[in-house]
């Protein structure tokens, strides 16, 4: 199992969080980005610098998300894609965006956007503090728990096959 995360607009707490339970659990934990972040060498998580360009980490992380990989990202399309293809997602608060829910946010979101681009500026300002960061915790907790039970359930049906 792999996490993917779209670490452009990763905040750290999410990082430290995800590199943490990476080295506690021995998940790969794979970080995506158009820019150099800091904190990730060494940890032993990979890294991918993509090209400057819309997207281009996006579709990276697209390409290689497999079905059992779970992937972080507040970009809601990017989520939506995902979904599309079977990867679940979670973002930075601890919201699961599942086949039911993402088309519902993709449409405020693209609402809000033709809203701020008509001229109603309705930006919000989000803080993202100690309890943002624990519902993420919580979130990627269970998301990451269930996913390493369906691989080890998984795991135990392919070896009875073989007897």
């Amino acid at each position: 199992m792999t996490v993917w995360v779209d670490a452009d607009s990763c905040p750290r707490q999410v990082r430290d969080i995800v590199l943490r339970a990476s080295k506690r659990t021995g998940f790969r934990a794979v970080f995506v980005a158009n820019k150099k972040i800091p904190g990730i060498d060494g940890s032993g998580a990979e890294f991918i610098l993509c090209a400057a360009g819309a997207d281009v980490a996006d579709d990276r992380i697209v390409e290689q998300a497999r079905k059992g990989d779970l992937a972080i990202t507040r970009d809601i399309p990017l989520a939506a894609r995902l979904v599309e293809a079977g990867v679940p997602v979670i973002n930075d608060r601890g919201i699961v965006y599942t086949a039911e829910n993402v088309r519902e946010r993709l449409s405020v979101r693209n609402f809000m956007m033709e809203l701020n681009m008509s001229g109603l500026n309705l930006e919000r300002i989000w803080g993202y503090g100690p309890k943002e960061v624990k519902a993420f915790a919580d979130g990627f907790d269970r998301e990451l728990s269930s996913l390493m039970r369906q691989e080890r359930t998984k795991a135990g049906e392919d070896r009875s096959k073989n007897y």
